[in-house]
């Protein structure tokens, strides 16, 4: 409590106890207006000090002895005086005391539960720094997994096939019947570097700033379709640029979640991945016709892990049931840029 606001507290509190002792003078000593003292003194105690309180009680029994015996009031003993002085003087000092302990407690409750707080704060801000660094952890190793099936893997691959098909030609310049079962070899590794060059793809995918978000989201839904034989389509009417690297991350995470749960869980036959923006931000949305989410969602990591990816961002997360059948998946980040090129132009 600052200078300016203790002096105002006072200021006020001993206008009322003015104020009391006026309409304890003007009603006469017939009337007790103790209960009224009380109020002045409740507030000294409880908005200043209990120091302050015993002051304002003094002055509260002094300006009610005072106002009774200018208002006629006449005394047979001098001791009388005294004695009412005395008691009405102990009576505002146990309700100063009283309220000095309760204000005592009320402050010492106050401070536990500040302090309480501040750790729970704090608590839940290095469990949020270790959640993203788990997260930032897991992403990295993910583009190193990738990277290196990309860069090693499908180079070895190569090298594979390569040599298999000399070997099906100089099998097949002796006429030897093994070509063919040469050739099919060959075939299968080529398959095996599809299969690789796939899976680096969707570990560590394209560029994802600027406009090619757009592309890896479209990249996505073709390998989705060509991999696992569920057609999903891709609607966006304009390229959206994200320069944020780590938001672009986490939504293609959310959007290769979502679109992988609807391929394995949901038995959809058509999967829709939508990316457009207006005036709410940047919207995403992955619909299926499949058998469509439970009443009760499922405490699956997956979904955990896109709600958390949405908060890390800012975004909005919701997972709904749709009317007629099947899921839709929606997440909403009060961001993003619409990219002068249309898809035709920039195709």
């Amino acid at each position: 409590m600052d200078a300016r606001s203790r002096s105002w507290r006072v200021a006020s509190i001993l206008a009322m106890v003015g104020l009391v002792g006026l309409l304890d003078f003007r009603t006469g000593f017939e009337l007790n207006f103790f209960a009224f003292y009380l109020i002045p003194v409740c507030l000294a105690v409880w908005f200043v000090s209990r120091g302050f309180g015993i002051l304002v009680s003094a002055v509260c029994v002094v300006v009610s002895i005072v106002g009774d015996v200018s208002a006629g009031l006449r005394y047979r003993s001098s001791l009388a005086p005294v004695w009412n002085t005395g008691i009405a003087f102990t009576a505002y000092f146990v309700v100063v005391w009283i309220l000095a302990k309760l204000r005592a407690l009320h402050d010492e409750l106050e401070e536990r539960v500040r302090q309480r707080t501040a750790a729970l704060n704090n608590e839940m801000q290095e469990r949020r720094r270790l959640e993203e660094e788990i997260l930032s952890i897991s992403e990295r190793e993910q583009q190193r997994i990738g990277h290196d099936l990309h860069d090693s893997l499908c180079q070895h691959l190569t090298g594979v096939a390569l040599a298999g098909e000399v070997l099906s030609e100089q099998l097949a310049s002796k006429a030897l019947p093994e070509a063919k079962a040469m050739d099919h070899i060959v075939e299968l590794v080529e398959g095996a570097i599809e299969l690789t060059r796939t899976l680096a793809r969707g570990l560590h995918p394209i560029e994802l700033k600027g406009e090619g978000f757009t592309d890896a989201l479209r990249e996505l839904a073709n390998t989705i379709t060509k991999g696992f034989k569920t057609p999903c389509a891709f609607e966006c009417e304009k390229p959206v640029e994200i320069d944020e690297a780590d938001v672009a991350i986490h939504l293609y995470r959310i959007a290769q979640e979502a679109i992988t749960n609807a391929v394995k869980h949901s038995k959809a036959k058509k999967i829709v991945l939508r990316l457009e923006n207006g005036s709410d931000g940047l919207l995403l949305t992955i619909s299926d016709d499949g058998v469509g989410m439970p009443p009760k969602l499922p405490g699956g990591m997956g979904l955990r892990t896109m709600a958390y990816r949405a908060s890390v961002i800012g975004a909005t997360f919701k997972v709904e049931r749709q009317l007629a059948r099947g899921t839709r998946v929606c997440c909403q980040w009060p961001g993003g840029v619409l990219s002068s090129e249309t898809h035709d132009a920039k195709n």
